[in-house]
């Protein structure tokens, strides 16, 4: 060994351990797990981590030696796991944040421990990835001859869409002369309802914000065409280039899906890239009240799905979907197409490499979480549980519309958005009102929602992705923003 280090053999026996070892410990972290699954409905929703042992966690050193599993375990039992997101209980309703389903949570410590990296490669791995991608574009109807990759979330899948955008509207040039070498002046068209990803991924591609144009909405939150055309329309004139429109299925904020097959149509007429949202609500298609609405997802250039949301897997487990495949390869790929191996010489099948259709060259076997819960649930399963997901909302929408106190706001898919408008509040007063009444209704434990701005007004807003809630836990919510509206009123 060299001079001054000292060799730890307690140390280096925990790089390797017995499979007995491994068993013990594993039982213990199952029962974690176990414990925390079933005990969740009778714990707060939410509770802040505390100021004291935040401040102690980030000032505590780096151990120089380590301590044995069960220690950690300990400390993980006491200080980590009592603090939870919230989006694993049943009366969350926050954000879009469903709960993880259990096949999956044991999944990702097989993942681990297979450990692939599935850049590509003849392996088990890349090939659950494909199966992966194959069942999503069963479910979501889309064409089998399109590609796919998972990627980290519905960000990241826009990005990858709209880079592929970005390649189709500058015939590949923009790959060695960037965006503004040859007078290309590209512009994106969303609604004012659109996800900020479609905003950060204008930037990321040089294209800058002011390339972004934001269509109106109509009365029900959806792009409105017609105001669509006339803007494509009149950049066209002014001698910009229309790159892609980036519609939406689902709405971050209302639920909303904009009218996707007259997208389409605008889309064609004008030769340009039509990239979907559907991060949120493109498995609704599952549910038959939606499914003409959201059949035009098939006609999608490009498709961003979150499986962390309505598909309950845990994070991260993003999908992005492209019609065309070979152009996705070539704007990703840094590989000469005659150096492009599809089979050796022995017959051995070698499919694309999965770095060649997107950013990243080291990739997780994410697809295996994806994969059990697919085949434990099944596509009935899923339609059952998101049909469900859609009579709580709105049995919620209902709940808000006969209380003389709320105001129901929007309602779309399993996304709805109240206000709490008691006796005796002003209308200038409302928006502090209601956000007084979510402080109070998160911190009180007894139910999770959030909030949005809709017309310039401040509403509580509840999604519904959460296989774990019942009617019961749905009127406990309501009855809590109207007890938290109440002692606000009767505060003042």
């Amino acid at each position: 060994m060299p001079d001054g280090t000292d060799f730890d053999g307690s140390a280096a026996e925990r790089w390797e351990w017995s499979a007995d070892e491994v068993r013990r410990v594993g039982h213990q972290v199952v029962e974690l797990i176990a414990q925390h699954l079933s005990e969740l409905p009778d714990a707060p929703v939410f509770r802040p981590f505390p100021n004291e042992r935040a401040e102690s966690m980030l000032e505590e050193p780096l151990p120089e030696h380590g301590i044995s599993a069960d220690e950690i375990l300990e400390r993980f039992a006491a200080e980590v796991l009592p603090y939870p997101f919230g989006n694993g209980h049943p009366r969350f309703a926050g954000w879009i944040n469903g709960p993880p389903v259990v096949i999956s949570v044991l999944a990702e410590a097989l993942a681990a421990a297979m450990n692939p990296s599935v850049a590509g490669g003849n392996h088990a791995a890349t090939y659950v990835e494909r199966q992966v991608l194959e069942w999503l574009k069963q479910m979501l109807g889309y064409p089998a001859e399109a590609m796919g990759l998972l990627v980290s979330g519905g960000s990241a899948a826009t990005i990858l869409g709209l880079t592929c955008a970005r390649y189709h509207a500058t015939g590949g040039q923009a790959r060695s002369s960037g965006v503004q070498q040859d007078g290309h002046r590209l512009a994106i068209y969303t609604s004012d309802q659109g996800h900020s990803a479609i905003v950060k991924a204008a930037e990321l591609l040089g294209l800058g914000t002011k390339a972004l144009r934001t269509v109106p909405t109509d009365d029900r939150w959806r792009l409105d065409p017609v105001a669509l055309d006339q803007a494509i329309t009149e950049d066209i004139a002014s001698g910009w280039q229309p790159m892609a429109v980036a519609a939406s299925a689902g709405t971050v904020n209302t639920g909303a899906i904009d009218p996707l097959a007259a997208i389409r149509e605008i889309c064609d007429r004008h030769s340009i890239w039509m990239h979907v949202d559907g991060a949120y609500g493109a498995p609704a298609i599952l549910d038959p009240r939606y499914r003409s609405e959201l059949e035009p997802l098939r006609a999608a250039d490009s498709l961003a799905v979150d499986a962390h949301k309505w598909l309950y897997i845990p994070y991260d487990a993003g999908v992005v979907l492209v019609r065309d495949a070979e152009l996705m390869r070539d704007t990703f790929s840094l590989v000469p197409s005659y150096l492009r191996q599809e089979a050796d010489p022995d017959g051995v099948t070698w499919l694309p490499w999965f770095s060649e259709y997107g950013l990243e060259q080291t990739r997780s076997f994410r697809a295996l979480k994806i994969w059990m819960a697919l085949l434990h649930h099944g596509r009935s399963g899923y339609a059952q549980s998101i049909s469900r997901d859609n009579c709580l909302a709105d049995h919620f929408a209902d709940r808000a519309v006969a209380h003389p106190e709320l105001q129901l706001v929007a309602h779309h898919l399993s996304v709805v958005c109240l206000r709490a408008c008691p006796a005796g509040i002003p209308d200038g007063q409302l928006d502090a009102f209601n956000q007084a009444v979510l402080r109070a209704v998160q911190l009180g434990g007894e139910t999770f929602l959030t909030s949005t701005e809709l017309e310039g007004r401040f509403v509580l807003r509840a999604a519904f992705v959460n296989p774990r809630m019942a009617t019961d836990d749905v009127d406990r919510m309501v009855d809590e923003i109207v007890r938290q509206a109440t002692r606000q009123r009767d505060a003042r």
